[in-house]
């Protein structure tokens, strides 16, 4: 059953009530907003201190945040509720609405799969009558708030028009999924055969179905370059993808694309030299002015390797060390938690990297000082 406007609110099971008396029931004639977020997320963690003034401007109106942290990254229950609880305890003193924590799954299968929401923050705002008011992104909910609370937004053309919208726009993303699994259930099977020609065909036909997606993307080029060997297309193909990244201003992407001309593993030696260091140098210089070695709120770890390996090749050891220390010092950060697992995976290919770069026999993993710390 579709979750949208007008719709019944769904019931609030969470494993626990991290702030605030746990709620069972919506309460009639109040107005809850309830949050979804995750401390690792950058967009949420954005929103709370907005969510915190709302509370504090409305709480003689019959207004209630509750913040529901669903999404929270850890190996186990115990993990991701210690991540939530070390983030509250540092940066979210100053929060005053109901916070929640679920891991389970419960709240995502109540409220998110049902309303078609597949990303966070996500808001959803429970009328006085107890009915849905609105599912969107938190800052679309402040431009209507005033309607919400005087009772004439869920009524209104307007709300029933972006609701209608929105779930367009869901069942449209679904059946570009539907495609993505269909194009992902004929490309396996043929890479692991080896089936070069049967993979570039599924290839092509996933960039016409997405090609805003970057995984595919890469997959295309680097069945081209690496695994065909046709250098002529594969070129022209990977020139595309560098343009596309930086032109998009993501880093994600601009990664994808710098990995495959600088992946050690990568035989790239048939790639024409010059413009392989051209794409090199540029993507190289997009990524590290979006995330410098200066600034501290995002990780470096996922993206300095190839971008420090970009620059041992190119002659500068010192840029290369330096990068790579910045990404081990990045593990730490705040903004992307991370199990243990995850952590040494990363620590390990960063070490080995460091060691090369200083011409160093790379040390064993584990007796790496306060390796894991």
């Amino acid at each position: 059953m579709i979750l949208r406007i007008d719709s019944p609110a769904p019931p609030m099971r969470v494993e626990s009530w991290v702030r605030g008396e746990p709620l069972t029931n919506f309460k009639l004639g109040t107005l809850y907003i309830v949050e979804f977020w995750a401390t690792w997320c950058r967009g949420c963690v954005a929103v709370m201190p907005h969510l915190a003034e709302l509370q504090e401007k409305y709480k003689n109106s019959a207004v209630e945040v509750i913040a529901v942290a669903a999404s929270e990254r850890g190996s186990t229950a115990e993990e991701a509720r210690t991540n939530l609880d070390a983030w509250l305890t540092e940066k979210g003193s100053k929060l005053n609405f109901r916070i929640a924590f679920d891991y389970a799954g419960k709240m995502k299968k109540l409220w998110m799969a049902p309303s078609f929401s597949a990303t966070i923050p996500t808001s959803f705002v429970i009328d006085r009558d107890g009915h849905v008011a609105f599912i969107g992104h938190p800052m679309q909910l402040y431009d209507v708030f005033a309607k919400m609370l005087n009772g004439t937004w869920r009524t209104s053309d307007e709300a029933k028009a972006a609701d209608a919208e929105r779930i367009a726009e869901a069942e449209s993303r679904m059946r570009e999924k539907a495609q993505m699994q269909a194009f992902w259930a004929k490309l396996g099977p043929a890479l692991k055969a080896q089936d070069w020609s049967t993979a570039l065909s599924a290839a092509k036909e996933g960039v016409a179905v997405t090609p805003d997606d970057i995984s595919v993307r890469v997959v295309h080029a680097d069945l081209l370059l690496h695994k065909i060997h046709d250098m002529q297309t594969g070129s022209t193909v990977k020139r595309q993808l560098a343009r596309d990244a930086i032109d998009k201003k993501s880093e994600d992407w601009m990664v994808g694309a710098i990995r495959q001309l600088f992946d050690p593993a990568e035989d790239n030696s048939d790639f024409p030299h010059s413009d392989r260091f051209a794409m090199g140098k540029e993507l190289a210089e997009h990524i590290l002015a979006l995330n410098s070695p200066e600034g501290s709120a995002l990780p470096k770890f996922l993206s300095y390797g190839a971008v420090a390996q970009y620059y041992y090749e190119s002659g500068n050891k010192d840029r290369a060390v330096e990068l790579v220390e910045s990404a081990v010092k990045s593990l730490d950060s705040p903004g992307r938690p991370m199990g243990a697992e995850e952590k040494a995976h990363y620590l390990r290919l960063l070490l080995k990297a460091l060691a090369k770069y200083k011409d160093e026999e790379a040390k064993p993993f584990w007796g790496t000082k306060n390796a894991l710390a």
